[in-house]
């Protein structure tokens, strides 16, 4: 079991920036991978990126070249840094304790409480 908690969400204007964080606690080593996923109101949960243990990253289209995720193995934290956000950035953003496998990503079972994040235009 792992627990993870989301915090850096806010209002932002189009065009701003803002970092996400995200705690680790527990069984985190029986994964190798910490993803950033988005649900906007009507929309399914989207993989917005992921980064692997070993550090290789993936990336969302949406999302490539203004996001960048990043982590800290030795605190158990993972961060995106998200610029030049758009109003469809909106969404509640939550991290994620996975999987890489040959497929992408594979999402575990736990999940955080989530943090807002809206860009107005």
């Amino acid at each position: 079991q792992v627990q993870l908690v989301e915090s850096g969400g806010g209002l932002v204007q189009a065009g701003g920036s803002l970092r996400l964080s995200c705690a680790a606690s527990g069984s985190i080593l029986d994964f190798n991978a910490m993803g950033w996923f988005r649900q906007a109101p009507g929309k399914q949960r989207e993989l917005v990126a992921h980064i692997t243990s070993g550090g290789y990253t993936n990336y969302a289209n949406s999302v490539q070249g203004r996001f960048t995720i990043s982590s800290d193995n030795a605190r158990n934290t993972v961060a995106l840094q998200m610029n030049s956000l758009k109003p469809e950035d909106t969404a509640v953003y939550y991290c994620n304790a996975g999987y890489r496998t040959s497929f992408g990503y594979s999402s575990g079972t736990s999940w955080g409480p989530g943090t807002q994040v809206t860009v107005s235009s």
